[in-house]
């Protein structure tokens, strides 16, 4: 069986953010399915590839969760759907939609990522601190 370490609270910020991430996803799926048709029809209808990825990142960031640097996992994914899909374009003309469900769920999608990009650099960076700490004054027991 797989046994999972404990997290810290920014490593299951982290995951939550991913969570929302896909709920906005899912709320922008539900509010204009026919957006989604050019991602090829994905299980033969119109589905959102975003939530595939953010899933494979998620579990990617799971199955590395013993290490200090899992969480970059979340933290690419989350970069790559609203960072450079900010850059290339892709997301602002979700925001400014006439269909207010696409607005709704590309700002969820957007906050939860941000979130999650956010707590996964939070908990990269004290998580390595720890690991530094450690390292420099042992325990004497």
């Amino acid at each position: 069986m797989l046994r999972l370490p404990a997290m810290s609270r920014s490593t299951l910020i982290t995951f939550g953010g991913m969570l929302v991430g896909i709920m906005g996803l899912i709320i922008q799926w539900i509010a204009d399915p026919s957006k989604f048709s050019e991602a090829g029809g994905t299980f033969g209808i119109p589905f959102p590839p975003g939530i595939l990825f953010i899933v494979g990142f998620g579990l990617l960031s799971l199955l590395t969760a013993r290490w200090w640097w899992h969480p970059v996992f979340a933290v690419l994914i989350a970069f790559w759907i609203v960072g450079a899909g900010s850059m290339a374009d892709k997301l602002q003309p979700n925001l400014v939609s006439d269909n207010d469900g696409t607005v709704a769920g590309t700002v969820i999608m957007a906050v939860g990522l941000i979130v999650a990009f956010s707590a996964g650099l939070v908990s990269m960076f004290t998580a390595r601190r720890a690991r530094k700490s450690t390292r420099n004054h042992p325990s004497t027991i």
